[in-house]
């Protein structure tokens, strides 16, 4: 099996559908059910024999049968039956509904699946195509702005360094990308023993998604990488992770929190403002604030292991700058956990317009009467970098130089390449007093110069002009309707 051209293949019909209203996201939904009862043929048919316990009549071999006049009644019916199976047939079928009402057209999809035997490749090559649908999904719909670039992922994990036995978790998963990339460092530089790859398969991972469809895709992409079997399906929980603190802490969090929107059901540790309408009581938060970014920060802050958690997660620029909460949030984050690294990201590397955002890197140790933070490093890949993800994407080759700087094996060996000989160096360290000195303790530091301001005999081409300004207003956007929702 070829991975692109079979993408390629299935991908392509999904343009014929679209002439019936089927959207992307819809597309990927039915290639994910149909996808799931075919594997489930194919490992029916081995020795041993696996079961998935398809309802009777369910199966794939009954859906070929069909004759095509009564195809789409019974694909449709299958699906109710099946979310109402249990197990994992639940949690990949839960809410199921066809949204493909040519039958000719669902024939077609059926066979182009039909055509492929899965269970005989291996993980990574069926990994691999589910994943690069993911990414089609994103690119095509609009709706990539929570599709975390892939380099950026596996620049963090680097970075992260997670090992074996350890546990790993993302508060808002989406599709499950973070939890991938971990999956594929840790399988590439260990050679796990059995208690590892057992851990690694069923006790690893534990997810949040708010939104059942996402969970959905979230939950087929991690099974067809190797993660859970056919009675013990991934930890990926559909609800909101606000709304309560962990039982148990993680070594690890991973995560890119969604952009742009505050929350209508606010956490808060005052427990007379709880009580209102809107409200939930979080006691382990530091303020209350209906920015749900910086929610998210404080609740991973209180996801990690007391002493020795790490955590890396994707945050506007805004969580950088912002007033009121989002400073105390700030001066709380620096005294209470170690927020040693940033990496401020290019724009143009998300598919939704107008992201602006950063990595955070920080961890848990154990509280003394000084503040956890000493020094905070640097590393400005946005000043002067260009990147689109049609014409100029964003390559792992791109952060290869951040992560040689961050120095995840020893962080005490990390050496400024910024001084005042060389003052195009991106890698510069603040320390804690410089920080706090600063207006509102702003983290959004920039000390290169902008050549495409300065320098108008080499300005960039036009199309990346129009492009950044496009990028530049629709983040302001952004960051006014977060002001304005905070103040309503």
């Amino acid at each position: 099996m070829n991975k692109n051209t079979l993408v390629a293949k299935i991908w392509s019909f999904c343009d014929t559908l679209r002439d019936d209203g089927v959207s992307y996201g819809d597309y990927l939904e039915q290639i994910t059910y149909l996808l799931f009862l075919k594997m489930a043929d194919e490992y029916s048919s081995q020795t041993p024999k696996k079961s998935f316990n398809i309802p009777k009549n369910c199966e794939w071999s009954s859906l070929l049968r069909t004759n095509i006049d009564q195809l789409i009644s019974k694909y449709s019916n299958d699906l109710k039956k099946l979310g109402k199976a249990g197990g994992m047939l639940s949690k990949i079928f839960d809410g199921a509904q066809n949204k493909i009402h040519d039958q000719y057209k669902l024939r077609k999809l059926i066979e182009l699946i039909n055509d492929e035997n899965w269970i005989t490749e291996s993980v990574d090559i069926k990994g691999d195509i589910y994943e690069s649908l993911l990414q089609k999904n994103a690119e095509s719909s609009g709706a990539g702005q929570y599709f975390t670039p892939r380099p950026v992922i596996q620049a963090m994990v680097e970075c992260i360094n997670p090992q074996p036995l350890q546990t790993i978790s993302d508060p808002s998963c989406g599709t499950g990308g973070f939890f991938l990339g971990a999956l594929s460092y840790l399988r590439t530089n260990n050679n796990l023993n059995s208690k590892e790859d057992e851990f690694l398969k069923f006790n690893t991972f534990h997810g949040w998604e708010i939104v059942p469809s996402t969970a959905r895709l979230c939950l087929m992409n991690l099974f067809l990488h190797g993660i859970g079997d056919l009675q013990t399906t991934p930890e990926i929980e559909v609800t909101d992770s606000l709304k309560d603190s962990l039982e148990r802490t993680v070594d690890i969090v991973l995560a890119n929190p969604p952009f742009g929107k505050t929350s209508s059901d606010i956490a808060t540790n005052d427990e007379k403002k709880a009580k209102q309408e809107g409200f939930h009581l979080r006691k382990d938060f530091w303020v209350t604030t209906s920015n749900k970014q910086l929610a998210f920060l404080q609740h991973i802050v209180t996801m990690l292991k007391p002493e020795g958690g790490k955590a890396a997660v994707v945050l506007p620029d805004n969580v950088l700058f912002e007033g009121g909460a989002g400073e105390s949030i700030r001066k709380k984050l620096l005294e209470d956990v170690n927020l040693h690294t940033i990496l401020r990201l290019p724009t143009g590397i998300f598919y939704a317009q107008g992201v602006k955002a950063n990595v955070l890197f920080f961890e848990t140790k154990k509280r003394t009467k000084s503040p956890s933070t000493n020094e905070i490093w640097y590393y400005d890949y946005r000043t002067n970098v260009h990147h689109t993800p049609k014409h100029n994407p964003l390559q792992f080759d791109s952060l290869m130089n951040f992560v040689s700087c961050f120095k995840a094996s020893n962080r005490s060996r990390c050496k400024e390449t910024w001084s005042e000989k060389n003052k195009e160096g991106r890698w510069r360290k603040y320390c804690y007093e410089e920080i706090v000195k600063r207006d509102k303790a702003n983290l959004d530091i920039f000390w290169l110069k902008d050549n495409s301001v300065i320098d108008l005999a080499n300005l960039p081409s036009p199309d990346t002009l129009i492009t950044e300004i496009v990028e530049n207003i629709e983040s302001a956007l952004e960051n006014f309707k977060t002001i304005r929702d905070t103040l309503g």
